[in-house]
């Protein structure tokens, strides 16, 4: 990394950014994925696994692929279908993509030049060729299996989706469509009534809940570029500015250090807004004294962090604003120091707990409940921002190297118009913990000084400058 001279010294450039993953026609390793195709196969022994891809757009919207097919292929082609056959581990991929529509998405010329030695995928075949090959496989294996829940693209959650889906869609008298997928598992049925089609979803997200070292490098990236913007902001607030001009400066820095897009549509909050736990109005313009909480991250090649921030707009926090964001803090510490391999989340639960009552500071303990239950968890991170997990359990999962989740304090005052959020993305490691939003500002004291700095909007002219700012 390197530090930038000038008025903007302080924030730091990523040495590394998207032009370091395109070395290879994949995001990782071709032996990456065909350990996680592997630790699959391993689990569908007695059958099959049909994994779709995303398929293209409607808009004119660059393509995603759907982040189960991504984890386990890299292939970013439109339509895609992965077949693990678990009875002879074997993987087939089947596409069918032309170098000219290839070169026009973007795409590595390599994936349809030679897609196998690209991938590493042991068999590939043409789209049209997909019906005759289960017609062949369903005279042999009788278990296919396939995700039920919805493929997630971009800031999607699968779980959240299907919810969604099911409200407004298939349980809505006036449509009843089923989803893609329970879809594709209707037509799996009716032509092949022989076999039985079971859901894969949660075999998949088992997969994804213990991330590798490649992963959580990836994400170290991620964070850092969420630390940069997340400062940027911070610097940039003032009274009078509008929120939408902060939103705007916390996505420019992302997309300006090799972000694809916002992890999730960044949440604003201040004033009467704390009440609302996804605000992304943008409609207010700071005023003295208002206490802004800050929720956003970025999207960086298919995966993201999850960082809030808690600052005054003024650049300096009032004795009650005060009073409420340390205790707060104090949370927030006793977790990070708690976590470790085989501790469960009730365990660094009753450390806050023991924590509030030692320090005198009982009358928050009600405040905290939840977070004292599960021990300041609140999801877990990765391909999506509230990444699927297979099988958890509760205040009583036990951490393991691998996991990556997001630690969110929050207290409210809501009548005094007072929210706090401090929120960090965290890596378990084999001693303890990473932070993986280590950087940005947390004492009173560093988010008091950091504001006393000019930010972007100051230099161009675009925000009134604060008192006692340069």
């Amino acid at each position: 990394m390197k530090r930038r001279s000038g008025p903007l010294g302080g924030l730091l450039l990523l040495a590394v950014g998207v032009n370091a993953l395109a070395a290879s026609p994949l995001l990782f390793d071709r032996a990456e994925y065909a350990a996680r195709r592997g630790r699959l196969l391993d689990r569908i022994a007695d059958g099959i696994a049909i994994i779709q891809g995303a398929a293209a757009s409607p808009s004119d919207r660059a393509f995603r692929q759907g982040h189960d097919f991504a984890y386990l292929t890299g292939v970013g082609i439109p339509g895609a279908v992965l077949v693990l056959d678990g009875t002879r581990r074997e993987s087939v991929l089947f596409f069918t993509m032309s170098e000219k529509e290839a070169e026009g998405q973007g795409l590595p010329l390599e994936l349809v030049r030679g897609p196998k030695e690209a991938t590493g995928i042991d068999r590939i075949l043409p789209a049209d060729q997909f019906g005759p090959f289960l017609a062949g496989l369903s005279q042999r294996v009788r278990v296919f299996y396939t995700p039920f829940k919805p493929e997630e693209i971009g800031p999607e959650n699968s779980n959240e989706k299907f919810n969604a889906l099911q409200r407004t869609m298939t349980l809505n008298p006036w449509d009843g469509r089923l989803t893609r997928e329970l879809q594709f598992v209707r037509h799996l049925r009716d032509k092949f009534p022989q076999v039985d089609v079971r859901d894969c979803s949660a075999l998949v997200w088992d997969l994804r809940k213990i991330k590798s070292s490649a992963e959580i490098e990836v994400l170290r990236r991620a964070g850092r570029i969420g630390v940069l913007a997340h400062n940027a902001l911070i610097r940039t607030t003032c009274p009078g500015l509008s929120e939408k001009a902060l939103e705007a400066v916390f996505e420019f820095v992302c997309r300006r250090e090799g972000a694809a897009d916002m992890a999730y549509a960044p949440i604003l909050m201040s004033g009467k807004n704390h009440a609302f736990g996804h605000y992304h109005a943008y409609d207010r313009t700071l005023k003295a004294g208002d206490l802004v909480i800050l929720d956003a991250g970025p999207d960086y090649a298919d995966y993201r962090v999850d960082i809030s921030t808690t600052f005054p707009a003024s650049g300096v926090f009032s004795p009650r604003q005060k009073e409420l964001y340390e205790a707060a803090l104090a949370v927030r510490d006793v977790c990070l120091r708690n976590y470790r391999p085989g501790v469960s989340f009730r365990q660094v639960g009753a450390a806050v707990e023991a924590m509030l009552k030692e320090r005198k500071l009982d009358r928050f303990v009600q405040d905290f409940r939840g977070i004292i239950r599960y021990g300041g968890y609140n999801h877990m991170v990765g391909l999506a921002t509230h990444d699927a997990m297979g099988t958890f359990a509760g205040p009583d999962e036990v951490l393991a190297p691998g996991y990556v989740f997001a630690c969110d304090i929050q207290l409210f005052r809501l009548e005094e118009e007072i929210g706090i959020r401090i929120e960090d993305t965290v890596v378990i490691t084999e001693q303890g913990c990473e932070n993986l939003s280590l950087g940005v500002p947390r004492t009173i004291a560093e988010v008091e000084a950091l504001m006393k700095t000019g930010g972007l909007l100051q230099i161009d002219g675009g925000a009134p400058a604060a008192p006692g700012r340069r």
